[in-house]
């Protein structure tokens, strides 16, 4: 994930102020929670002196990689969506590996 990171905020910063990178192992879901799906990222915007939090979910990842490509396809596929969703623009833009949609 370093390397992903590193290369789209290195790329954004000027755009994105302030963001705090994360890993954790899983989500906390709530006792309620009924999506049937397990998040893959957490994005909180920051407020004030509040950074932004980006936090990635190692173990769902892992779960739906086939192997350490595929994980790695799918880390740059999670945070280019966050980072687009916090800059407002597609996410093609941000990362030209990003895969494209069939049409």
């Amino acid at each position: 994930m370093l390397d992903v990171v590193t290369e789209i905020d290195g790329r954004w910063s000027a755009r994105l102020g302030l963001v705090e990178y994360a890993v954790e192992d899983t989500p906390q879901l709530p006792d309620d929670w009924d999506s049937g799906r397990v998040p893959l990222s957490s994005l909180v915007r920051g407020t004030g002196a509040t950074p932004t939090r980006l936090v990635v979910f190692r173990r769902p990842l892992e779960h739906r990689a086939a192997d350490r490509a595929d994980l790695e396809a799918i880390v740059l596929t999670v945070v280019v969506e966050q980072v687009a969703e916090l800059l407002g623009i597609d996410p093609s833009e941000v990362d030209p590996r990003y895969p494209a949609d069939p049409d």
